[in-house]
């Protein structure tokens, strides 16, 4: 059954980085007035460990995780003052996070990663990346171990040669959760005079139209060849709290991945990164505070 409420998904693993995801949930679940809900999948798993004293088909097992869960969100209830719901599932990870983020009308999932290496490789890959392409809201991952609990700004790389209206009411909705600034930055590899002046006027029309917007805007242009590698050395210098991207600025989807310059901000980032589609552009409004 759809719940009519607004909830906030949050993949656990009840391993270091999950539990620093899920702690990064609390300053969001108030200002978007949403309810969190912790979702446990229990993986499919191969037919020789089914059988295993060990196995995670085990009807112990699953009992054990449902009382871990209902600890944790007892917990944050009592400290956090939040409303929290569980859930334990069974099947390929990525499906079930996605299932239940459409059964339960989740406005962000929120997951833990740890890139290309770390603790458990649950939520990294092409789960994390499936969850990303194929989940009905914004998806944040969550890499590094410190972070601030507010959201003061925001980078939000455009390539100006592409489609940016999109891109930059997505920013604007999500800026007005926090009352964060927004810091456009677009990537140049050419000295073309024309082209680079060109850029500058397109810049300067983004930057007018976000301030216009009542929204704190600062643009700039950053030389250079590797967009990711760019956009995360940027993040870094002005010390940004999240990193917004659109997936369709990719264009070489498969089944299993997003686009490449995606794939490298996502695993390369310590800052959580927000990875919006196309397709959610209608629905972040409707969750702005009133």
């Amino acid at each position: 059954m759809e719940s009519s409420k607004h909830h906030i998904l949050v993949p656990l693993d009840f391993s270091e980085q999950s539990l620093i995801a899920l702690d990064q949930s609390y300053n969001l679940a108030r200002h978007t007035h949403a309810e969190l809900a912790l979702l446990y999948v229990i993986e499919e798993e191969p037919i020789a460990k089914i059988f295993s004293t060990k196995s995670k088909s085990d009807k112990n097992f699953e009992k054990q995780v449902k009382e871990k869960l209902e600890t944790i969100a007892s917990e944050i209830n009592s400290k956090e003052g939040i409303k929290v719901s569980t859930y334990v599932s069974r099947g390929k990870i990525y499906e079930e996070i996605v299932n239940v983020a459409e059964l339960i009308n989740s406005v962000f999932i929120i997951m833990g990663t740890d890139g290309n290496t770390g603790i458990k490789k649950k939520f990294i890959g092409s789960n994390a990346l499936r969850v990303i392409k194929d989940a009905p809201c914004p998806v944040i991952s969550i890499k590094g171990k410190d972070h601030r609990k507010g959201c003061k700004n925001i980078v939000l790389p455009l390539d100006l040669s592409k489609e940016t209206k999109e891109k930059v009411s997505n920013a604007i909705e999500v800026a007005r959760y926090f009352d964060s600034q927004i810091r456009v930055v677009t990537i140049m590899s050419t000295s073309d005079e024309f082209l680079v002046k060109k850029h500058q006027r397109q810049l300067k029309q983004v930057k007018d139209f976000i301030l216009e917007k009542g929204i704190k805007c600062t643009s700039e242009s950053v030389k250079g060849s590797n967009v990711a590698e760019e956009v995360l050395k940027y993040s870094k210098k002005v010390d940004a709290d999240l990193v917004l991207i659109m997936t369709q600025q990719e264009t070489d989807w498969t089944d299993l991945f997003i686009g490449s310059q995606a794939q490298q901000i996502i695993n390369g980032s310590d800052i959580p990164v927000m990875s919006i589609r196309p397709t959610m552009t209608n629905n972040l409004a409707v969750f702005v505070p009133y």
